[in-house]
């Protein structure tokens, strides 16, 4: 299911967005200021951010710099604000789209599906798709197919698959996938790694005890070969 954390000081736009995300079977959660926003994303990542820009202790364009330090999560903005120095502002540190209050429902919903579309981790061109001799790994549309055959993988073995393939061959340190994924509160949970690669490589591995595809390097990090 996908997690939604929607950022807001006011309560009645907090309680709209909870029970119209709910309704479309989102999982949401609500939050009215910064600090707390910052504190859910370092406990569990979402898939998209919805983001007040002016929030009563840390606001909205400080939260999405922080943000952008260490993921690439969609963010969409609302802001009461029409400037367009704060429009411009919020694009330019990372957010993907910008929607100014008062609102449509349905316009937002359309602009938080073309958020999720695009993704974290959406890769331009041919790179978003993967094609090996026995897998097809589609980033874009977040599909994985092995001699065929579709594999379910979940959200997070999703970002982790994609942080690995935008480096091919590359090695991916421990700790920078840890906080790619689950944040930057996240650096020495390497046995987090250790689980979900070993998940990675059942669905997705001919040989899940000689892996071909998504290869440790023993007390340093991961890469994926092509």
């Amino acid at each position: 299911m996908t997690f939604i954390l929607a950022v807001d000081d006011d309560p009645a736009i907090l309680r709209t967005l909870r029970i119209n995300l709910r309704a479309r079977d989102y999982d949401v959660e609500t939050v009215g200021d910064g600090r707390s926003a910052l504190q859910v994303i370092n406990e569990r990542m979402p898939d998209l951010v919805l983001l007040d820009l002016g929030l009563p202790d840390l606001d909205g364009v400080s939260v999405l710099a922080k943000l952008r330090e260490f993921s690439a999560v969609p963010v969409v903005v609302l802001s009461a604000r029409h400037e367009s120095d704060d429009k411009v502002e919020a694009l330019d540190l990372g957010a993907d789209d910008f929607v100014t209050k008062p609102f449509g429902m349905e316009e937002l919903l359309a602009r938080i599906r073309a958020a999720l579309r695009r993704g974290p981790d959406q890769l331009a061109g041919d790179q978003s798709v993967i094609t090996t001799e026995r897998l097809r790994l589609d980033l874009a549309e977040q599909i994985a197919t092995r001699d065929g055959e579709e594999v379910h993988l979940t959200p997070t073995e999703w970002r982790l698959v994609a942080a690995l393939a935008r480096r091919p061959g590359r090695l991916v340190r421990q700790t920078e996938l840890l906080q790619e994924v689950w944040g930057p509160a996240y650096h020495r949970e390497t046995n987090y790694l250790r689980v979900y690669f070993a998940q990675l490589r059942r669905k997705l591995e001919a040989e899940p005890s000689h892996p071909r595809h998504f290869r440790t390097e023993p007390g340093v990090g991961y890469r994926f070969v092509p």
